[in-house]
């Protein structure tokens, strides 16, 4: 079955907070979820009225970022993390010139599906997440748009 991704809604917001405790060392919280539906672009993925993941992602000045993306550990390996960053990139080509995002050195999975669909690595940021040991370097990836349109 194909998963609807859809717009966030207020009411989404204990279930995403929920994922995001179990997928992220350093969790958002709920009100930074509820933040960004003021803020930003929020949107979920729905597979048989279960939540299986999210994303948010702002658009300013023909540049895009992805804030926060998940696929709730019960779903992950089944290529939903893909088509809901297909679906991104989809929404994205006409409404920005390139894409921008910040991974976690040590998330090798999440690091090898950016790779896969276009993005590649700019530069890394020391010590720009918290972990459980201390801090931990970003790889901040892009992809340009402008040669698809």
């Amino acid at each position: 079955m194909t998963p609807l991704i859809r717009n966030m809604l207020a009411a989404d917001l204990p279930l995403l907070a929920a994922i995001e405790q179990q997928v992220t060392p350093h969790p958002w919280r709920e009100s930074q979820f509820r933040e960004s539906l003021d803020k930003h672009q929020c949107l979920t993925m729905v597979l048989q009225n279960q939540l299986v993941g999210y994303a948010v992602y702002t658009i300013v000045l023909g540049e895009a970022e992805i804030l926060n993306i998940a696929i709730g550990r019960d779903y992950q390996g089944r290529g939903y993390g893909r088509q809901l960053l297909n679906h991104l990139i989809d929404l994205m080509t006409d409404r920005a010139e390139r894409l921008f995002l910040e991974v976690r050195v040590t998330n090798e999975p999440a690091v090898a599906l950016y790779q896969d669909v276009g993005l590649v690595e700019i530069c890394l940021r020391r010590n720009y997440y918290q972990n459980d040991t201390g801090q931990e370097d970003a790889i901040v990836m892009a992809m340009d748009f402008t040669s698809f349109q």
